[in-house]
């Protein structure tokens, strides 16, 4: 079997937050800023953690022990941090998380880590609502990279369009009761979740 590729983490907080209406990164459920929790979260499964967000997003004086990571060319969503991730360090894995998943747990990380399998390139939760795959929320190995540089080169940036179009490749896994992949987009979700920050 071959052997597992060192892991690294990455929390994606780079989105403009428009339906929100305020950066998502920075919503308080736990006591500090999501991205915050999130980044603690990945560390006891990950060699390092980095935070993906755009340059001028953040001061410097917020998340200090995080190192940032810049995407390469914009407009391309969570796809362009991964892209970014894998320039960084193309040997290692990926463990991808949003920033805006705060129903999240570190079973759900333990449960994923625990089940990756080196022959797949990605594992993944399934959705509670579709039975898709969640890739913001997915250990992405070094053999994905090229699968999504392909993709890139047909205009498809979407990583859960990305997975669904590679099932051979994709270990999937049940998604755990609570829905902990639930996202907070926009103000409604907050009532939906029964959180508020």
């Amino acid at each position: 079997m071959k052997p597992l590729s060192p892991l690294k983490g990455l929390v994606l907080a780079g989105g403009k937050s428009r339906r929100m209406g305020r950066d998502k990164a920075l919503l308080d459920f736990h006591g500090k800023p999501q991205a915050e929790v999130a980044a603690e979260m990945l560390a006891p499964f990950v060699e390092e953690v980095f935070l993906s967000c755009r340059p001028d997003q953040y001061a410097p004086e917020l998340f200090p022990g995080i190192t940032r990571l810049h995407d390469l060319e914009d407009g391309l969503g969570p796809l362009g941090g991964i892209l970014a991730a894998f320039a960084r360090h193309p040997d290692a894995a990926w463990l991808v998380v949003a920033c805006d998943l705060p129903l999240l747990t570190p079973a759900v990380l333990d449960q994923l880590v625990r089940a990756r399998a080196p022959e797949r390139a990605f594992t993944a939760f399934t959705s509670a609502y579709d039975g898709l795959p969640e890739p913001l929320c997915t250990v992405y190995e070094p053999t994905s990279l090229p699968i999504i540089e392909a993709a890139r080169a047909e205009g498809k940036t979407c990583p859960r369009k990305i997975l669904i179009l590679n099932p051979g490749r994709v270990k999937l896994l049940k998604l755990p009761e609570g829905n902990p992949l639930d996202n907070i987009n926009a103000p409604e979700d907050l009532e939906r979740t029964g959180l508020a920050p």
